[in-house]
């Protein structure tokens, strides 16, 4: 973790603590899931700042105990990061967290994604939340034109999103990508679909499918 982000080590090994200790007492992290922090979870989500432009506006959606989002916002502090998460008991934690963590460039937002105003963010993100065309139905509404929605999944993305271009066309999806970050750095790479927002009215326009 020095190595791939050293001004961020301290912070991102602070908040390991915060997920290890309160995380697991408050049922956020399973206890299997604690010796496996790093790999699976911290450096998993911190390389997905690769695909987010600088000074973006981000909402981490269903964000849970923090993941991407405060590791987002801990390993960029250009970006503002929206964490947004309906149920109480998990923003009471990521309140303390963000606070504990002094992460100025991180908010806590108790909603729903379908709760959220359109148009509002450059870039949505999202872990291991929903099916993929589920999901671009609460992520794309919430991106600006030509933002971004960012979807953390398992090994049968392609299949996944294979299987929803239907939906991300008529929500005016305007490209799309599967990409594999940190196949050099990390055990086990971390899976991303990236979606170019378009606007929804565009109705039969011709759109780019990026491959």
């Amino acid at each position: 973790m020095e190595k791939l982000y050293p001004r961020a080590a301290d912070r991102l090994a602070a908040f390991a603590d915060l997920l290890a200790t309160e995380g697991t007492l408050r049922g956020l992290i399973g206890p299997r899931e604690v010796p496996r922090l790093w790999d699976r979870h911290l450096l998993n989500c911190a390389v997905l700042e690769r695909l987010i432009p600088e000074e973006a506006t981000v909402a981490d959606i269903g964000t849970g105990a923090g993941l991407p989002g405060i590791v987002l916002a801990l390993v960029r502090p250009d970006l503002q990061v929206s964490l947004v998460e309906p149920l109480l008991r998990r923003t009471t934690f990521l309140t303390e967290a963000v606070e504990s963590l002094k992460c100025t460039n991180a908010e806590v937002v108790r909603s729903r994604a379908e709760d959220l105003t359109p148009a509002s963010y450059d870039v949505v993100a999202s872990r291991a939340v929903a099916p993929l065309a589920k999901l671009a139905a609460w992520c794309l509404p919430l991106c600006v034109e030509g933002g971004l929605m960012l979807a953390m999944k398992g090994a049968s993305a392609e299949e996944e999103l294979a299987g929803a271009e239907g939906e991300l066309e008529a929500l005016g999806a305007e490209e799309w990508h599967v990409h594999q970050l940190g196949v050099d750095e990390l055990a086990q790479p971390t899976t991303v679909v990236s979606i170019v927002a378009g606007r929804a009215a565009r109705g039969s326009q011709h759109r780019r499918r990026g491959r």
